[in-house]
């Protein structure tokens, strides 16, 4: 018998949609967090973000920018004040927020996924090349990154 994807355990879509829901009004409540929503994001931004993370967990690939266009709207994000451990830790109390599973296993790759990404994107700071076209969408499983 073979194990759900983390998309699965985690409730599918409606899951994931929760969890971008409840991740992004995290950010907005938090001072640090919500400067970079000050300029206004695109309007199916919740939906793009359940999408994107449900895709990478195991999901149907819904988010048509991509991985590159997921770091291009990211481009000359910086970690100061404390702003990668301040987004991973809105993302782990989102999950709860959610309602998504309690499993730990669960949580634990919910985690390292998240900063792993934050890692990912503050590699693409404002001093750097942009990330090149095409890149594919990180796919996470049970034992972590997988491509």
């Amino acid at each position: 018998m073979s194990r759900p994807s983390v998309f699965e355990f985690a409730g599918g879509a409606d899951a994931f949609r929760a969890l971008a829901e409840a991740h992004h009004a995290r950010c907005l409540a938090d001072p640090v967090l919500d400067h970079p929503f000050s300029r206004g994001v695109h309007p199916e931004h919740v939906q793009r973000l359940a999408d994107y993370w449900g895709e990478v967990f195991g999901g149907p690939a819904r988010y048509r920018p991509g991985h590159s266009g997921m770091l291009a709207v990211h481009s000359g994000a910086e970690p100061g004040d404390g702003m990668g451990e301040r987004f991973v830790a809105c993302f782990v109390a989102a999950a709860d927020d959610a309602g998504l599973p309690a499993d730990p296993e669960f949580r634990a790759v919910l985690r390292a996924y998240m900063e792993d990404a934050v890692a990912e994107v503050f590699a693409h700071g404002l001093h750097r090349p942009p990330a090149a076209d095409g890149l594919p969408t990180p796919r996470w499983d049970w034992t972590g990154r997988r491509a």
